[in-house]
C-alpha cells in the first residue's frame, strides 16, 4: 500500500532535483524521474521510470501510486526519452486519481521565470534541442518547442493549467525557487521542517532541476 505524501507537478529544469535532496534529507523516501537500483529490493521497480509507474497504477487499478510502497514522495514526473514522452504532471484524470485514492497528498509545483526554464532546457544535453521539439508532449505537439517563444508558451500553460485545476484547494503550492523565503514555506506546506535547502544539478550557468 503506497505511504506518498507529496508529489511534486513541476517541470524539469525547475528545481526539482534540488527539492528531492531536501525532502530525502527531510526523511522522506523519494523517487525522482527514476528509481535506482539501490532505493528498493523490488526487483519491477529498479531502474523503473516514475511516469512508467504512475501509468501503469493508474490503468491497472485506477490508483497511480499503487506500486509506489517504497516512497513517500515524487519529485519528478515526466520522461522523455527511450522512445518514451510521459508526462504525468500535465494529465489531469491521473492528477485528479491521486486526490480521489490519497487525499492526505501535498502537492507542490516547483517553477521559475520561464524564460530562464526554456534556456536551462535548452542547455541541458538535447531536451531543448532535439527531444522536446521532435516529441509529442502535452501542449507542445511534435515539430513545436523548437524556438524560445514556443518553449515558454508551453510552460506558462501548464502552470496555469495547474492552477485551474486546483483552483481554492489547499493541497496544492505553486512556488517559486528563487524565493527567499521558499524553504519555509514548503515546509509549512508539507507540514515537515526542511533542514537544507539549495542549488543543485546546474548547468552552463543555468539554474537547473
Amino acid at each position: 500500500m503506497s505511504a506518498l505524501r507529496v508529489v511534486n507537478l513541476g517541470l524539469p529544469k525547475t528545481g526539482t532535483t534540488t527539492l528531492g535532496r531536501a525532502l530525502k534529507i527531510a526523511g522522506y523516501r523519494v523517487a525522482d524521474h527514476r528509481i535506482r537500483p539501490r532505493q528498493t529490493d523490488t526487483l519491477t521497480l529498479k531502474d523503473a521510470f516514475v511516469a512508467d509507474l504512475l501509468y501503469q497504477g493508474y490503468f491497472q487499478s485506477g490508483d497511480p501510486a499503487e506500486l509506489f510502497e517504497d516512497f513517500t514522495a515524487l519529485t519528478e514526473l515526466s520522461c522523455l526519452r527511450n522512445g518514451k514522452s510521459l508526462w504525468p504532471q500535465m494529465d489531469f484524470g491521473l492528477i485528479d486519481a491521486i486526490r480521489k485514492y490519497h487525499p492526505e497528498v501535498r502537492f507542490l509545483a516547483s517553477r521559475r521565470d520561464s524564460w530562464d526554464v526554456s534556456q536551462s532546457m535548452l542547455a541541458w544535453s538535447d531536451l531543448g534541442t532535439e527531444r522536446l521539439p521532435t516529441s509529442n508532449v502535452p501542449g507542445l505537439p511534435e515539430g513545436y518547442g523548437d524556438t524560445t517563444r514556443e518553449r515558454i508558451q508551453w510552460i506558462d500553460g501548464h502552470y496555469a493549467h495547474l492552477r485551474a485545476i486546483f483552483a481554492g484547494d489547499s493541497a496544492f503550492l505553486e512556488y517559486d525557487v528563487t524565493d527567499d523565503a521558499v524553504q519555509n514555506t514548503i515546509a509549512a506546506h508539507i507540514g515537515t521542517p526542511l533542514p537544507w535547502w539549495g542549488q543543485i544539478n546546474t548547468n552552463n550557468g543555468h539554474k537547473a532541476g
